[in-house]
């Protein structure tokens, strides 16, 4: 059963005005860039449901004028669709320079493949000279710029560095913190576990099935929860491969992403009955893991995330230590 992480539950655990005021002018790493705020940005649009999720859940509503990008692949979650009453979503896909300009936008949160495309209408550079600062998600930089495996000091990054540019420093650190802690429980139940179960994350797709290679942030999900990722021979964030491929590496676990216009059901359905995967043991032993969407992108769910993936593969380690 998919669960969404109530985001207005974080604001209680974090403080309500940051200790430390950040200093400008700030300058801050963005992929391959250095972007410099004269002061924290007034009037800020993010892309997509997880990047919206870690806005709300360092407490900057009162900041975002919009957001882009959900409600055209996704359903909000009840509690997120509570907690951006009033924020109105100004394209269902893609921004363009005209909605972030209608909006009085001053600061873009998105990524590479997260609202920006490379070559596409809307980028830093194409932002940059209409005075819109804009922050790019650690995890997409791969499609730009060589990078190493997909580790969740990605997200503690992304986190920190929100909390330098919007001088809430001490919310950040109060939320990593508490990621941190979570996980950590979850390794210290893990520890005498020596056994890593083979898992194929399937996003979606028919011909061809979308997943996520070593660059990708399930790479770190998977590690962290005592699973391997069978794809992380493969240098690539999001991607798609070929059935061969599955085949191949014959996953004992296929973890199915919830969201777009099948249901999670439909997807297991389609696995099962794949003439090609029948003799996968996921499929012969019909085991399966389902996650929404936010969870399994760079998130504040990867921690409930990693819980539950462990909870999965190691449900005897797992139980034990809870008695």
């Amino acid at each position: 059963m998919k669960r969404q992480r109530p985001y207005l539950a974080w604001l209680a655990l974090l403080p309500a005005l940051s200790t430390h005021a950040s200093t400008y002018p700030l300058g801050v790493q963005s992929c391959n860039r250095q972007v410099t705020f004269e002061q924290a940005p007034q009037h800020v649009v993010s892309h997509d449901i997880n990047l919206t999720g870690m806005l709300l859940a360092l407490g900057l509503r009162e900041h975002m004028v919009g957001y882009t990008g959900i409600s055209g692949w996704k359903t909000l979650d009840p509690k997120l669709s509570t907690a951006l009453d009033g924020v109105p979503e100004l394209a269902s896909h893609y921004a363009s320079e005209e909605n972030l300009l209608n909006a009085g936008a001053d600061f873009f949160f998105a990524g590479w493949g997260y609202g920006m495309r490379i070559g596409g209408p809307v980028t830093p550079a194409s932002l940059e000279p209409l005075g819109i600062k804009v922050y790019e998600l650690s995890e997409s930089c791969s499609r730009i710029m060589p990078q190493r495996e997909a580790s969740l000091d990605d997200l503690y990054r992304d986190l920190a560095n929100l909390g330098r540019i919007f001088s809430v420093e001490a919310r950040a650190e109060t939320l990593i913190n508490t990621l941190r802690q979570r996980i950590a429980r979850v390794q210290t139940r893990l520890a005498a576990t020596h056994e890593t179960p083979r898992v194929f994350l399937y996003d979606s797709g028919e011909d061809r099935p979308m997943t996520s290679g070593r660059l990708g942030i399930p790479q770190a999900l998977l590690t962290t929860a005592g699973g391997h990722n069978v794809m992380d021979d493969i240098a690539a964030s999001w991607t798609q491969v070929n059935w061969e491929s599955v085949v191949e590496r014959d996953p004992e676990v296929i973890l199915i992403v919830d969201y777009g216009p099948r249901t999670w059901q439909q997807k297991r359905d389609f696995l099962l009955q794949h003439p090609a995967l029948q003799g996968v043991r996921a499929i012969r032993e019909q085991r399966f893991i389902v996650l929404p969407y936010v969870a399994v992108t760079p998130s504040v769910d990867n921690a409930e995330a990693i819980e539950t993936i462990a909870n999965a593969l190691h449900p005897q380690p797992l139980a034990q230590a809870g008695q």
